[in-house]
């Protein structure tokens, strides 16, 4: 028999995030009946555009408490989304947000949970996910428990985003007693040294240790901008001081499987490896050709970062 299928769409500043459409492709993979939940201050229009592109039946819930991601909020109500529609697999994103407010909302319904998963298939209402452990070195395949709703994030960028569908919205009541919390957010404040996602970037440049010093950092931000992509880091610069902890790529530090990764600088460390391994192409930077980087680059430049880099710039900024 097929499974009910709760997706867990994220929006910030009233806009719905990338992977809120990825994790559509996710659900519709069961076979399954999907129904996506929609939480924001005004859900309509959020609603409407996730019905289009394959959300199914789309729960609209609107309160002001539902402005800004609230992982205690967001839970409390999700469960009572639960309760109401019983599916047996919720699927959410495995960002700074999801996996916070996911693994709330497991213990909170008592349910089974993998987190960061890369794949996922169903045979009628068993629901099979693959994910990396051990640093990337393992790849893990986990089935869902019987009797039990099984909870899953999904790693942002590794699936494609779902482009249409024929769904509808249905506007959710939840008491005023659920929006209810020990905490609020008052504000939601932007990093100022970075204007795009990290997690959800097409193209990411990255720099290491190998830049020398913080004076140097404006030559991997004016490729960045010159690209449209995002400025990522190694955790030798962050620990340093050069830039901030939210660039960093790794394991203490984000995930990343952007479409293009520059790793320019950066000499390879395990910790570092895995977290960007899985990009679909990478392009290393580094002037010693035994840098552990090249064994896992699609493409690797041998040379001086301070003359190749500013090199690039200067291309793509003439054809951009």
């Amino acid at each position: 028999m097929s499974i009910k299928v709760l997706t867990i769409a994220e929006q910030k500043d009233g806009k719905l995030s990338n992977i809120s459409f990825e994790l559509l492709t996710v659900a519709a993979a069961t076979g399954g009946e999907i129904q996506t939940a929609c939480l924001a201050e005004a859900a309509d229009g959020l609603a409407a555009e996730l019905a289009a592109k394959g959300g199914g039946k789309v729960l609209a819930v609107s309160n002001p408490a539902l402005k800004f991601c609230n992982d205690e909020v967001y839970a409390k109500v999700l469960t009572e989304l639960i309760n109401k529609y019983q599916p047996q697999l919720v699927i959410g994103a495995a960002t700074f947000f999801g996996k916070a407010m996911i693994a709330r909302l497991a213990a909170m319904n008592n349910g089974a949970m993998a987190s960061d998963i890369t794949g996922l298939t169903a045979d009628g209402d068993k629901i099979t996910i693959t994910r990396p452990a051990y640093g990337g070195n393992v790849i893990v395949n986990l089935g869902s428990k019987e009797g039990k709703i099984f909870f899953v994030t999904v790693r942002p960028k590794v699936f494609d985003e779902s482009t249409s569908g024929d769904g509808e919205v249905v506007a959710e009541t939840v008491a005023n007693s659920v929006f209810e919390a020990k905490t609020s957010v008052k504000e939601s404040v932007a990093d100022a040294g970075q204007s795009i996602n990290l997690t959800e970037a097409d193209i990411i440049v990255a720099a290491g240790r190998g830049i020398r010093g913080e004076e140097n950092l404006p030559i991997i931000t004016k490729l960045a901008d010159a690209m449209g992509a995002a400025v990522g880091a190694s955790r030798a610069i962050v620990d340093t001081g050069w830039i901030a902890y939210s660039h960093q790529v790794g394991q203490t530090g984000k995930t990343v499987n952007p479409k293009l990764y520059f790793a320019i600088g950066i000499s390879g460390a395990i910790q570092h490896l895995v977290g960007m391994q899985t990009s679909k192409t990478i392009v290393a930077i580094n002037r010693d050709k035994d840098a552990p980087i090249f064994n896992i680059a699609s493409y690797g430049i041998v040379g001086d970062l301070f003359e190749i880099v500013p090199a690039l710039t200067e291309k793509f900024e003439s054809v951009g």
